[in-house]
């Protein structure tokens, strides 16, 4: 039986039950012992008196019937006298019967004498049967005494089942009165045999020997009843003994023992008389030793009763005083430990989080006031108690050092963060400059991989602020088309020539949440880029729902297990603290960052036949129209604006794209133009409408510089000059800069040449 996990209430219960119950066993068996004996003394009387009186006078009655049928049996007619005595005998017998069947004998009778009863009534059964047989001179003398014989004999089996009284001494005694009374039914069995003989004038075959047996059994258990009689019992049976019935008895005895035959000058009427007073006297004996046994019982069973008593009182109330004991300990014991147990559930459960929460909050927390000294005793209890209080005081204080570290890692990365999300939009604004005045094609190609890598870098600034739990500086004013909030997402992206725009339906985002849309689904799609095999595409698209606006990005990878799918779903339905050991896992951080900031959902579901898509559910009230067309898209004045309308500049036309720019074209839609010019020309056949540029170098393109792996070298002056001319260079396009950045910029004509491919444009 495993306890291991068993509450303490149980397992202090149980230990207390097990003593307890047994104790309470053992007092229940050494009361029963000594209650049982009690009850056994008390129904001695109740045996003497339903039993003993009712069982003696049938025994005497059958005897003297016997005599009677005996000599009935040895003459020629039927005695009066036998009829006479059979009515008393059946009235003796009806009188025990009622008694054997009563409740109250039953209830006082033990198994054995139980079926000894059973037996004596069985064999009373057989009375009116065996006086048919007499009748009818179908059995002999020998035949007739066997037969009231073996009544008698049930009736002494059941008094010798009275004898079984818990004191020895008294059990003892009993047993030397059934003796008695056994050695008294000898003598009978002696007179009846003799009185048939006398009757009919000789012994039939066999009885002379089975009267000198008879005669021989009877002294021989008188003398061992005897011996078992207390001295004063002795005494009296001895006094009896040298009565003169008993010694003419005992003489005529001797004299049947000895003759082989009849004597012919035998008194039988002293035989009579003498056996009469002798068994009278013998009765009367046993009766008297009967009832002083019974009255004798009584005080011995009140005696063993009042020591019941005491022993039950003191043991029931030392269980009473260990029960109160040991719940007294018990509770205390579960009080105290469930004290520690609640103080600790409620610190690790409630109170630390909560102060974790606070501490994130940035409130400030009184680490004494939040882990408290609490008094759990002196003992182990006690000590643990304490020992808790400090693992409290530690915890809560490690938590305030970990939120106060946290804090400070946040504002580390926010400063980081700010000062390279500055450099890279001047870096921005610089490169857009140098994009305007660059005629050369490969320089303007370079200068567009250096702003898609400084686009790049401007998301993952972002991450950092978005981990230092700020939100970025990026926003727009006026709403911006869902495409366009699509292809500013792929400009950010680094194998942003694999992603294709499929159909995405009207709609427009509003400004405000333009910025974090962008970073949301540029992590999602490069996620989708990085985790499928290079040779894949990754499907983009678009469209209304109820309750939003939906984008689908679908890559052709491996996809997820289940389980990963599952856990990956758990982690973008909320926003959750960001932990650093997950650092695998920056990218899904960062979109339920975004997500929860705006009501987002993201979910992420297996591709069919293979892949994972992601599914982006903005919510309608984030949702408008989709924004005219031409001017009303680049007249942005900021530069994140300006940004948006040269990234996006193809929106200028219909924004549909179902096929891939830059792939399949026919070689018509390709026009050349003057020298140092690109040409450009609408070409039906890509099924978009939309203008295609193709580079072409004119003639006058300055040459590019070779450059020079060996340093020339200078003088310190010249190296300060060079230096002195660098800075105010430096200087001076900086206030050029400000001063340009201040003046609204020109809108862009909606057609006008564009060196870089479709995957260019959207970066």
């Amino acid at each position: 039986m495993n306890t291991r996990d068993w509450p303490i209430r149980a397992k202090l219960t149980a230990l207390v039950v097990g003593p307890v119950t047994a104790l309470l066993a053992l007092w229940i068996f050494a009361t029963t012992l000594t209650f049982g004996p009690a009850l056994d003394l008390l129904a001695a009387r109740t045996l003497l008196y339903d039993l003993g009186r009712p069982g003696e006078s049938v025994v005497a009655e059958l005897q003297r019937e016997r005599r009677l049928s005996v000599v009935q049996l040895a003459g020629d007619t039927a005695l009066p006298a036998l009829a006479e005595q059979r009515t008393r005998t059946d009235q003796a017998v009806a009188e025990l019967r009622r008694r054997v069947d009563g409740e109250k004998l039953r209830d006082a009778a033990d198994d054995l004498l139980d079926t000894r009863l059973d037996q004596l009534v069985s064999a009373l059964d057989a009375l009116p049967a065996g006086r048919g047989f007499i009748d009818s001179r179908k059995v002999d003398r020998a035949g007739a005494v066997g037969l009231y014989s073996g009544m008698i004999g049930s009736a002494f089996q059941a008094f010798s089942g009275m004898a079984t009284l818990p004191d020895a001494e008294l059990n003892r005694e009993a047993l030397a009165l059934t003796g008695l009374g056994r050695s008294r039914e000898l003598l009978g069995q002696a007179d009846a045999l003799l009185a048939g003989a006398v009757t009919a004038g000789r012994y039939a075959e066999g009885e002379q020997e089975q009267l000198v047996r008879t005669i021989e059994n009877q002294r021989f258990l008188a003398e061992n009843a005897v011996a078992d009689l207390p001295p004063a019992e002795r005494a009296g049976y001895q006094r009896l003994t040298e009565g003169e019935a008993f010694v003419r008895l005992r003489a005529l005895q001797d004299t049947l023992v000895r003759a082989r035959d009849l004597p012919a000058g035998l008194d039988v009427r002293a035989w009579e008389t003498s056996y009469a007073s002798v068994s009278q006297g013998l009765r009367d004996f046993e009766l008297r030793g009967a009832d002083t046994l019974a009255e004798r019982s009584v005080p011995m069973a009140v005696r063993i009763l009042v020591r019941l008593a005491a022993a039950g009182v003191l043991g029931l109330l030392a269980i009473v005083v260990c029960v109160l004991v040991a719940l007294r300990v018990g509770r205390s014991l579960d009080r105290r430990l469930s004290g520690v147990r609640t103080a600790a559930l409620e610190m690790a459960e409630h109170r630390l989080p909560d102060v974790v929460a606070r501490l994130r909050r940035g409130e400030e927390v009184d680490v004494a006031r939040e882990a408290p000294e609490l008094d759990h005793g002196g003992d182990e209890i006690g000590q643990v108690g304490r020992a808790f209080n400090e693992v409290r005081r530690t915890a809560v204080q490690a938590a305030v050092d970990e939120v106060t570290l946290r804090r400070g890692l946040n504002e580390v990365f926010l400063n980081i963060a700010r000062r390279s999300q500055g450099l890279v939009h001047r870096q921005l604004a610089l490169l857009d400059r140098l994009e305007r005045r660059t005629e050369d094609p490969d320089e303007l190609a370079g200068l567009f991989q250096v702003d898609h890598l400084a686009t790049r870098l401007r998301r993952h600034a972002e991450d950092l602020v978005i981990l230092a739990g700020a939100a970025p500086g990026r926003g727009w004013r006026n709403p911006v088309a869902a495409v366009d909030v699509v292809r500013g997402a792929i400009s950010e992206v680094e194998s942003y020539d694999r992603v294709d725009v499929g159909e995405v339906q009207p709609a427009g985002v509003l400004g405000r949440a333009v910025g974090d849309v962008i970073h949301l689904l540029a992590e999602l799609i490069e996620n989708a880029t990085v985790f499928s095999p290079p040779g894949t595409r990754v499907d983009v698209t678009g469209r209304s729902v109820p309750g939003g606006y939906t984008i689908e990005i679908t890559d052709r990878g491996l996809g997820m297990s289940p389980t990963a799918l599952a856990e990956a779903n758990r982690k973008l339905s909320r926003a959750p603290e960001f932990d650093p050991a997950d650092s695998a896992r920056l990218g899904h951080f960062v979109v339920a960052r975004l997500a929860a900031r705006h009501g987002v959902r993201v979910e992420l579901r297996p591709a069919v036949p293979g892949g994972t898509t992601a599914v982006v559910l903005v919510p309608s009230d984030l949702i408008t129209d989709e924004p005219a067309l031409g001017p009303a898209t680049d007249g942005a004045t900021g530069p994140d604006d300006r940004r948006m309308a040269k990234v996006t500049r193809l929106a200028t036309v219909p924004r549909t794209r179902p096929a891939r720019p830059g792939r399949d074209r026919p070689e018509s839609a390709v026009l050349p133009l003057p020298a140092g010019r690109t040409s450009s020309v609408e070409t039906p056949a890509d099924g978009d409408g939309l203008p295609r540029r193709v580079r072409r170098r004119g003639p006058v393109a300055r040459p590019r510089p070779v450059a020079v792996d060996n340093p020339a070298y200078r003088t310190p002056e010249e190296a300060r000059r060079a230096m002195s001319a660098l800075q105010a260079g430096t200087a001076r396009g900086r206030r050029d800069g400000a001063r340009r950045a201040a003046e609204p910029s020109p809108p862009e004509p909606p057609a006008a040449p564009d060196h870089r491919t479709a995957t260019e444009r959207d970066a």
